[in-house]
């Protein structure tokens, strides 16, 4: 179809099937920090932000979340939501959970082609670090800095 409808154009085509390949390749694993139960909306507070994965406050980009530690029981309506306390800091709302507890883990799947090449520093918070599952070996990619290391990437020309 391509060939047909570009034929005699005078176009050079070229494909980029890289998002294809790595989009559902990377997880961001994050612990849960509180979970918090308001009139009407249950929050689950998780210690990944916005910053770490933009995509859903940008352009409201479904990921699916999963808890590491499924244990059957029926799910509930929750928002999951990072710690800045930012209107946009969120990863779901309104997503059917099972029940999870400060210190479980959740995985938020498909953010291999975008999550670390659109991480910030907003808030003044270090990346996330990235590892490397690779024949049943994991590899540390890229070591998380520390808030001293992003604050000493700053240059004060007044001093």
């Amino acid at each position: 179809m391509v060939n047909r409808l570009f034929a005699d154009q005078g176009y050079q085509l070229g494909f980029e099937p890289g998002r294809s390949i790595v989009a559902n390749s990377g997880s961001l694993i994050t612990k849960v920090i509180y979970v918090k139960h308001s009139v009407n909306k249950k929050f689950i507070i998780v210690d990944a932000a916005m910053n770490d994965l933009i995509r859903p406050t940008l352009y409201e980009a479904y990921h699916k979340i999963d808890s590491l530690k499924e244990n059957g029981e029926p799910q509930e309506l929750s928002d999951i939501v990072g710690p800045i306390c930012e209107t946009g800091d969120f990863f779901a709302k309104d997503r059917l959970m099972p029940p999870v507890k400060a210190g479980d883990y959740l995985a938020v799947r498909g953010a291999g082609a975008y999550g670390a090449v659109m991480m910030s520093n907003y808030n003044t918070r270090p990346e996330a670090s990235e590892v490397l599952c690779y024949e049943g070996k994991i590899h540390l990619i890229r070591p998380r800095r520390t808030v001293e290391e992003v604050i000493k990437m700053d240059v004060n020309p007044f001093s």
